[in-house]
């Protein structure tokens, strides 16, 4: 594909059609295949740590809050090796703490706390390759509260259940819309840029809606199978 405009490749998890989700290896692998981006999930758990998986659950059916990072199944990575392992690639923190998906952790905004004490700790250059993002409103505010230079985006599953949420991620200072994928449309995109949001869209792994959705001017899609989209839109 021919295009003036190139969304960002953000490799969802990582490579995770290949390799197993938010390990060290599909962020390698992600990196092999030409991503810009990688994509992951951060719990916090019970003795602090900021643990990268994407469910509230481990595999072994332990919960992430209850178990110490001394303790987690193997290929498990903290955010500060996650972010090692991701190397130059920009990295889509998306800070897992809306009620009801927390397992057996409470609702807290010391997973926020801890992950922007992180990310003030990091050089200034790679500060500026990090977004978080976050389906719970108040999660994402604090980010901008502590440190209104770090890029946040508002992540947004069902548009017609939330219709004012491009205004809310404007209002509150956010620089992203992350939509749901069945919901980008010519005119949400147009909404987003007259309120000067980025779009990000998730997860989308079909060829002839990457072609679409580039052709309009989305500003990143979240896929699977980054090094096909790579390739797509050569």
């Amino acid at each position: 594909m021919s295009t003036t405009h190139r969304p960002l490749v953000i490799a969802h998890r990582g490579a995770s059609a290949d390799e197993p989700e938010n390990t060290a290896s599909a962020f390698r692998v992600a990196a092999e295949q030409g991503a810009d981006w990688v994509e992951l999930d951060v719990r916090l758990a019970v003795d602090g740590s900021l643990i990268v998986n994407h469910d509230a659950w481990y595999r072994d059916e332990r919960t992430v809050w209850s178990t110490p990072f001394d303790q987690v199944p193997p290929d498990t990575l903290d955010l500060a090796g996650a972010l090692a392992a991701c190397g130059d690639m920009g990295v889509n923190i998306e800070i897992k703490n809306s009620p009801g998906d927390l397992a057996d952790g409470p609702w807290s905004l010391e997973v926020v706390d801890a992950t922007v004490e992180l990310i003030g700790a990091l050089e200034p250059a790679a500060r500026q390759t990090i977004l978080v993002s976050s389906f719970d409103r108040a999660t994402i505010d604090r980010v901008k509260a502590l440190d209104s230079d770090i890029t946040t985006g508002y992540l947004v599953f069902d548009l017609s259940l939330q219709p004012d949420a491009v205004a809310e991620a404007a209002d509150g200072g956010h620089d992203a819309l992350h939509p749901w994928d069945p919901f980008v449309t010519p005119d949400l995109l147009e909404d987003c840029r007259s309120r000067g949001l980025r779009v990000n869209t998730w997860t989308v792994d079909d060829f002839d809606r990457w072609i679409e959705l580039a052709s309009w001017g989305v500003d990143g899609i979240v896929t699977n199978t980054p090094g096909r989209l790579v390739s797509a839109l050569a």
